[in-house]
């Protein structure tokens, strides 16, 4: 049996003494691993890096043996990603999520999307509102999608301020009041059509939001611990955030 696909590489692990397994999210394979025979040698360590996106072919005798992966580069980001802690942690914080799903399952709405991130996530403002979407695509593939178009509980797309923590649906600003204390807030920029700029505030909302559900659906249910690399790139995010940005003449901006 034998195809080709267009992947993504999240990461790789040896293999003997010279070879490597590859892991990789394609466009019409689902998250695949492979066996490349020759990958730690010094030609092929530089393509099989996390971030590059590579032309695939795969090989086996049967559909459920592991395969001979051969791969050809198409772009190669892993030198331009490794320079940035952000990215970096972002890239890992993708590969986990990736994790959470079956093997071999197509997923080429998640595919199109990490093509996109990969191209953004150097960029700490982008990266951050990249990933916390990313993050809702995942909940939602896995069956715990959050419902964040109108208020549960009188049905309006106004003034959408918090999410309720038990059905994962927006709830309004006035209809949220009585137990505002108990509800998670929902930045606006994750607001359907908002077209608005996530500030660190809305950042740490935005995560707080997501991790809540990843936890009580995801982690806790399979007896999982929130990946390190999450907390590292929310913490990367927040040092790279309240950094002073560079101003046009040369000094920095306040």
């Amino acid at each position: 049996m034998e195809w080709r696909d267009e992947g993504i590489i999240l990461g790789t692990r040896k293999h003997g003494e010279t070879s490597a397994i590859l892991e990789v999210m394609t466009r019409a394979h689902g998250r695949h691993l492979g066996l490349v025979r020759g990958g730690r040698s010094r030609k092929l360590q530089p393509l099989l890096q996390p971030g590059n996106r590579v032309e695939l072919l795969w090989r086996a005798r049967l559909d459920e043996h592991l395969g001979i992966f051969q791969a050809e580069a198409l772009e190669l980001n892993a030198a331009r990603l490794i320079d940035s802690a952000v990215a970096v942690y972002g890239l890992q914080t993708l590969a986990a999520h990736l994790r959470l799903l079956p093997e071999r399952d197509p997923h080429a709405s998640l595919f199109e999307t990490l093509v996109l991130m990969i191209g953004h996530l150097d960029d700490p403002e982008a990266a951050a509102e990249l990933v916390v979407r990313f993050e809702l695509l995942i909940l939602d593939e896995l069956g715990f999608g959050l419902d964040l178009t109108e208020c549960a509980a009188t049905g309006t797309r106004d003034d959408l301020a918090y999410v309720s923590p038990k059905s994962g649906r927006a709830v309004s600003r006035a209809a949220a009041a009585p137990w505002r204390d108990k509800m998670l807030a929902l930045p606006a920029f994750l607001q359907h059509g908002a077209g608005v700029r996530a500030g660190p505030a809305d950042i740490e909302d935005a995560f707080r939001l997501t991790g809540f559900f990843f936890e009580r659906h995801v982690y806790e249910p399979r007896g999982l611990a929130e990946p390190d690399a999450r907390a590292g790139f929310i913490a990367a995010l927040r040092k790279s955030l309240a950094a002073p940005k560079p101003a046009l003449d040369g000094g920095t901006a306040a």
